[in-house]
């Protein structure tokens, strides 16, 4: 009788280990996902075509968080953003006039600080019409355009134009979905 009565405690006392276990295990899991989703990737759905055919409407991208930990936005980096106009909202568009560079836009094309050249775009979508600008982009500023431009609401028709520094929370890496 005191033998089962042993067992009895043992048997129970070992269900509580392991749903302690499975808890830890658990409690854990949501440590790091939260580390990981705070620091080091910024997940994203693609709500419109703004930037077709690049990215569509639908997917599902990862940014990289430490992508800008370590140095500044570049031309051509497709960013993860907070909206100028409602920061509540994230945005993700082509990153196109940096700090400082004045940005204009003629029949569709975009000119640098009064380049001669404009810039090489093949990822657009179709071609781009309509003039814009000129924009001075202010320091610790980036302008943003998406590469779907005849269908995109971007930095040329936004209420605050430019995208500050500490609004980018990430560089689009990886599409994972679809």
């Amino acid at each position: 009788m005191n033998t089962s009565a042993k067992s009895e405690h043992t048997g129970n006392s070992g269900f509580k280990k392991e749903v302690l276990e499975w808890v830890k295990i658990l409690l854990a899991a949501a440590a790091i996902a939260f580390v990981l989703n705070t620091f080091v990737i910024a997940n994203s759905y693609i709500p419109s075509g703004s930037m077709e055919d690049t990215i569509m409407t639908g997917d599902q991208i990862f940014g990289s968080r430490l992508a800008y930990e370590f140095g500044d936005p570049q031309r051509g980096d497709i960013a993860i953003f907070r909206y100028p106009d409602n920061e509540e909202e994230l945005f993700i568009k082509r990153v196109i006039g940096l700090p400082g560079e004045k940005v204009e836009i003629i029949d569709g094309k975009v000119y640098i600080n009064d380049s001669e050249e404009p810039l090489e775009e093949d990822y657009l979508k179709e071609t781009p019409t309509g003039s814009f600008g000129p924009y001075y982009v202010p320091e610790d500023s980036y302008f943003m355009l998406g590469d779907n431009r005849n269908d995109s609401r971007d930095s040329r028709w936004w209420n605050n134009t430019y995208v500050k520094r500490d609004k980018i929370l990430a560089k689009a890496v990886w599409r994972y979905f679809p």
